[in-house]
């Protein structure tokens, strides 16, 4: 049995925090009214000489050196991103040059929030396949690039960021570490309520995000808790086997009605939305490196990812660390 095994973790944030207050002096709103809606205390916006490859690089550096484990053994980059360095090439083949691991295999995939599990998903199909043996599996946005911060609805909930983890296939024992259990969807019905108004086939232009929040909201909490029971079911545990939930940071209300649904405490569930506002692809493993290295994700814990994102894209997966 072939397991995609975790080895490592990273986590890259821009230089410029940006509180609630600093945000409210720019845009019509205040920091009362986005505590209470979403949860969020402050975000960081990168720099004009901060890129989504430049923060992947490093998020990706500090797993490399969490795992031990040489940028020249690794064969498999897959980075998830809506917001690459250009629209061709792949940004993952920028971070292979500047960590000097070229001439495996380099790809990004983008299905927005849920961009770190369809790349996890891949990444552990080619490492069961022989496609490779390590890989970097990456989430990096610079989701300010594409704000309208004319709209508070929206400009408020997001920040830049990355997370990356290490992968390797190794021989896998029943109740060892690895992979256990993947389930990934979409529904393209779903597009008008979360999308950017923009892209090279149609405007010709980068554009900017757009939603309607009430329903995302909706769509969230039932698709959240309906593909997380799948991948219980699949794995054959139950919802009190799992020590901790790592979401995607979208919104502390999305966070809280998921978990209930589910039956699951608030304890285990990683919350860094207050911190980091919603990153993106950047989410998931931006709060499972930070829960990694404060501490509360230990080895042989039995942890569930889970995301959402426009498209509709939605998926969870379950690592035994």
């Amino acid at each position: 049995m072939i397991r995609s095994v975790i080895r490592g973790s990273g986590s890259a944030l821009p230089r410029n925090a940006v509180s609630n207050a600093e945000l409210a002096a720019r845009v019509d709103t205040s920091d009362e009214w986005i505590v209470e809606r979403t949860g969020i205390r402050q975000r960081y916006i990168a720099e004009p000489d901060e890129t989504t490859s430049s923060l992947a690089i490093e998020a990706s550096r500090k797993a490399l050196d969490a795992a031990g484990i040489d940028a020249s053994q690794i064969d498999l980059i897959v980075l998830a991103t809506a917001t690459p360095d250009n629209t061709f090439p792949a940004t993952a083949t920028k971070v292979q040059h500047a960590l000097g691991c070229g001439g495996g295999i380099a790809f990004d995939v983008q299905a927005v929030c849920s961009g770190f599990l369809y790349a996890l998903t891949t990444a552990d199909s080619l490492l069961r396949t022989g496609s490779a043996s390590r890989a970097l599996v990456i989430g990096a946005e610079t989701f300010s690039r594409i704000l309208d911060w004319e709209d508070r609805t929206t400009c408020v909930l997001f920040g830049d960021g990355a997370g990356a983890v290490v992968l390797e296939a190794s021989d896998g024992q029943a109740d060892g570490p690895g992979v256990l259990a993947s389930r990934l969807h979409a529904d393209g019905a779903q597009h008008d309520l979360l999308y950017v108004d923009g892209g090279p086939s149609t405007t010709q232009t980068v554009g900017h995000l757009r939603m309607r929040g009430r329903e995302v909201f909706r769509h969230a909490v039932v698709n959240l808790a309906s593909v997380l029971n799948e991948v219980i079911e699949d794995a054959g545990i139950s919802a009190e086997d799992i020590d901790w939930v790592v979401p995607h940071q979208a919104n502390a209300r999305i966070l809280d009605a998921t978990a209930r649904k589910l039956g699951l405490p608030m304890e285990k569930v990683v919350v860094t939305v207050d911190q980091h506002a919603n990153t993106s692809a950047a989410s998931v493993p931006l709060a499972f490196d930070t829960a990694i290295r404060d501490g509360r994700i230990k080895q042989g814990d039995l942890v569930m990812f889970e995301a959402m994102g426009g498209g509709f894209t939605w998926g969870a997966s379950l690592v035994r660390i």
